[in-house]
């Protein structure tokens, strides 16, 4: 990648002689308004930073980073240093420091189109210009020269030279208002607490600001008082529902000061809703940044809202868990990530009105972890980080979703109050410092009561072993029915063999008077860490119509079902009366119809059945995923033409029974979008978006106009001039996003041509737009278009690894690799790119092998399900 890597090692080893005392950085950002000098990419901006520290052995050399363009001056303890000299393009080299030292460096730095960093964009419906910046891992090395590890925390204060009619902030409140100057206004903010530099932030330009305020009486009796703020670009403003944000964001503060006993470190609490952001949010303290698709101009459903409030309570408990105590470095990135992810779902369901919470974690959040966990290049929660580019990949389905799995398993393990004891503990022992593996557990073993050895072996096999378990139910029952033996079975893959203790309930369920499935028996147990667990409680009873091994979800595994329940489930899983159980069951089937266990055909029958029925709004929008991602990957190809019309067929009857202007019928009008495809239901999509169809409470708004013109454009219904005009209804930056991923769709070669040369042989688009051209790129009724980029794709890999930024680049590699070429030779090349390119980057190798699983997984799936066609064909004789 651009610019030189940073080892755990060279970290290590700076982290050891130097202590920080503080920075005092200042920005000019009055060029953001200027045009920009050719050659310049987004324009470039003036940043000069005083760097104060330590270093415990006097005469040593080290470095600070810096990505920039040029430097204008570098002053280390009074000396000027030859920028020539000391600066690489990313590093400068601080030979011969004294005890105490001051770095003081001047230089001009880029704007950023690729969300890293400094990023700069221009709103296409009023000309007004933003900037906001986006660290995490290493980013704010690209603003102003700093020491870019996550151990050398300290105080930050940040001087911002803007435009006279801008806002701005950053993590502290200001000091008083902002000076005038010649042409802008000076905001001098205060200093920080203690800090990593990942989570600083600037956020400037003419944004949108609602204002509320926070308050409560602390136990000690002081009063606590923290400003709020939410912020959006002004052509947002109209969309912009705050209250709802400001509610949620109150019901957290009043969970985490409940629970955590620590009050709110850092004063004000601003959010600010930015463009073209990389991510879901970040918890840059005091001046949190989330991507404004969170600021919803249509109807969206209920799910959106609970997934918003999420978002919203992950970043909150960062606070405390990354921001006040920082992991020493990121091979336990899991210390923030997956404790976020787990609060953020324990405090929804227990202060706000999204009580769905758990159902949306384990049918959403776990289905990303269960993927990640069986890929060749899985790792434990706590991983080996070698690098930055490590560190980069490793904000995944593991560090996130597994890890908040497992920490709702020790939950279960050591009691609710143990674990927020442990908490309490843990920030008050080491606020404003860094810690390890080890400073959680020794607070865990304190409090859980259940010693440090137990909580090592809970840590070796939870933490520090990868892969995931499959629990079965094994059932033996006489001649009348009755139990008379019953056991849980454990396997685990090859690759990854340990076997771990699970916490579980084991939920029996029969049918009611009613029809319905409801739960007879529950039994909680522990299952050992072995082969084969007796159940005892549950013998003499007679058996059920179904067993679900993992009930309530209190363990991270994937489950199974005997073969009476897979059978209760294919005829009436719609009839599971418990939310959350059926969650669950849909999970599991899943999960079989990956493993190439039930075949694809199955699983969209029984989507196609008992869909319509699914209350949960949340899970409904996951099926309609999963249904198109089994017709897509997992049906055999024969088998396409007869499937295509049935998922059409069984969208539009949903959408013509659903509930008028409800979220359900919005769902499956979005998934009808998605899988219309004959003459038919390509007429009614135009005469849904002419006015001359209707369906009855079905509000065509502008973001369901783009998903019809989508499928419009796919099919070659749409030409460029249609979705100009459509564009010029909306011209907006979503607009021209929604638009972009339109035109990429189309089904002509020349439109494919426009894609790879945009995307892969230039370097002009901005993230958004890079997004929205590749997620156009393939469509799946398009694969003889696409196939003939595969070899190109593999030509151009390490080229756009070493020559494009972190962000741009896994766009790529993931977005462009032709997974729907899904053929032996597409593997088979995959393979060839993999031994011919042993020493390409380990990141990028990681990126391909997790590619080339998915394309094998769906080779596999296509083969179950080609067998189970022709034992069809054979059974009608």
């Amino acid at each position: 990648m651009p610019g030189t890597n940073l080892t755990r090692d060279e970290a290590r080893e700076r982290a050891r002689i130097l202590s920080v005392d503080g920075y005092e950085v200042h920005l000019d950002l009055r060029s953001a308004v200027q045009p920009v000098a050719e050659g310049q990419g987004a324009g470039r901006f003036g940043s000069r930073t005083v760097l104060r520290f330590r270093c415990s052995e006097p005469g040593a050399d080290s470095f600070a980073d810096l990505l920039a363009p040029a430097v204008r001056s570098v002053v280390l303890n009074g000396r000027e240093l030859d920028p020539a000299e000391v600066f690489d393009g990313s590093r400068i080299a601080l030979a011969g420091l004294a005890e105490t030292n001051e770095l003081v460096v001047e230089a001009d730095c880029a704007y950023s189109r690729s969300g890293e960093g400094l990023h700069r964009f221009t709103d296409p419906v009023d000309g007004e210009t933003y900037l906001y910046t986006q660290y995490e891992p290493a980013d704010a090395r690209r603003v102003f020269a700093t020491f870019e590890q996550p151990d050398l925390k300290a105080p930050f204060t940040f001087t911002v030279t803007a435009p006279a009619h801008w806002a701005v902030f950053s993590n502290s409140p200001t000091g008083g208002d902002p000076k005038t100057t010649d042409d802008g206004l000076i905001w001098e903010f205060t200093p920080t607490p203690r800090i990593a530099s990942y989570i600083t932030a600037v956020v400037a330009g003419p944004y949108h600001v609602d204002r509320d305020h926070y308050s409560r009486v602390l136990a000690d009796g002081r009063r606590l008082e923290i400003p709020l703020g939410a912020m959006c670009r002004r052509s947002l403003a109209q969309h912009f529902d705050s209250d709802e944000i400001f509610t949620v964001t109150k019901q957290g503060l009043d969970f985490f000061h409940d629970e955590f006993d620590y009050p709110y470190p850092f004063g004000k609490y601003d959010q600010a809703f930015v463009p073209e952001y990389n991510l879901g949010a970040m918890e840059n303290p005091g001046c949190l940044t989330f991507r404004e698709e969170y600021v919803f101009r249509s109807k969206v459903t209920e799910a959106a809202y609970e997934g918003r409030a999420n978002v919203i309570l992950h970043e909150m408990a960062h606070m405390w868990f990354g921001n006040l105590v920082t992991m020493q470095w990121w091979d336990d990135l899991w210390l923030k990530e997956s404790f976020a992810d787990f609060m953020g779902a324990f405090a929804q369901v227990e202060v706000t009105k999204y009580a769905a919470g758990w159902i949306t974690f384990a049918n959403r959040r776990k289905a990303w972890a269960y993927r990640q966990d069986q890929l060749p290049t899985t790792h434990p929660v706590t991983a080996d980080i070698r690098d930055l580019e490590d560190a980069k990949l490793n904000f995944d389905g593991i560090t996130y979703a597994k890890g908040a799995s497992v920490l709702k398993q020790l939950v279960a393990y050591v009691g609710r109050d143990a674990f927020f004891e442990g908490a309490r503990r843990y920030f008050k022992r080491h606020a404003y410092g860094n810690t390890r593996l080890a400073d959680l557990l020794a607070v865990l073993a304190e409090t859980s009561g259940r010693g440090a050895d137990a909580m090592a072996e809970w840590s070796r096999s939870w933490l520090e072993t990868a892969g995931v378990n499959v629990l079965t139910p094994l059932l033996v029952t006489d001649a009348a029915g009755t139990v008379t033996s019953f056991a849980v079975l454990q396997e685990a893959a090859e690759s990854h063999p340990a076997l771990r203790p699970h916490r579980v309930a084991v939920g029996l369920y029969d049918r009611n008077e009613q029809g319905a499935l409801v739960r007879t028996h529950k039994v909680e147990l522990d299952v050992a860490a072995g082969p084969r667990t007796e159940v005892p409680e549950l013998v003499g009873l007679q058996r059920p119509a179904l067993v679900l091994v993992n009930d309530e979800d209190l363990t991270y595994c994937k489950i199974r079902f005997d073969e009476a329940s897979l059978t209760t489930l294919r005829e009436g899983l719609g009839d599971l009366d418990d939310p959350l159980a059926r969650a669950l069951a849909w999970s599991a089937l899943w999960n079989l119809t990956r493993d190439g266990l039930v075949p694809a055909r199955d699983y969209l029958d029984i989507v196609l059945r008992f869909a319509g029925r699914e209350s949960d709004i949340g899970v409904l929008q996951s099926l309609h995923q999963q249904a198109q991602t089994a017709f897509d990957m997992y049906l055999t190809p024969a088998a396409r033409a007869e499937w295509a019309p049935r998922l059409a067929e069984g969208a539009l009857s949903e959408l013509r029974s659903a509930a008028p202007g409800g979220d359900h019928q919005l769902a499956w009008a979005r998934f009808f979008a998605g899988t219309a495809g004959s003459e038919a239901d390509l007429q009614l999509v135009s005469g849904l978006l002419a006015g001359s169809a209707r369906i009855d409470g079905l509000d065509v708004d502008q973001e369901l106009r783009w998903a019809l013109q989508q499928t419009l454009a796919a099919a070659g219904r749409a030409d460029e001039a249609e979705l100009a005009a459509e564009l010029a209804r909306d011209d907006t930056a979503s607009g021209k996003r929604l638009q972009t991923t339109c035109l990429a769709a189309r089904p002509t070669a020349e439109a494919k041509a426009e894609v790879w040369r945009l995307v892969v042989d230039s370097d002009e688009l901005p993230n958004a737009l890079v997004e929205a051209r590749i997620s156009g790129f393939q469509q799946a009724d398009q694969r003889e278009l696409v196939a003939p980029y595969a070899e190109p794709y593999f030509e151009v890999l390490e080229k756009v690894w070493g020559e494009r930024s972190i962000e741009i680049a896994l766009r790529i590699v993931k977005g462009l690799f032709p997974h729907l070429v899904t053929t032996a030779a597409t593997l088979e090349r995959t393979d060839l790119w993999l031994a011919e390119h042993e020493g390409a980057a380990p990141a990028l190798r990681r990126l391909v092998l997790e590619c080339r699983d998915d394309l094998a997984r769906a080779l596999r799936a296509q083969e179950r399900d080609a067998t189970a066609a022709m034992a069809e064909a054979a059974a009608a004789g």
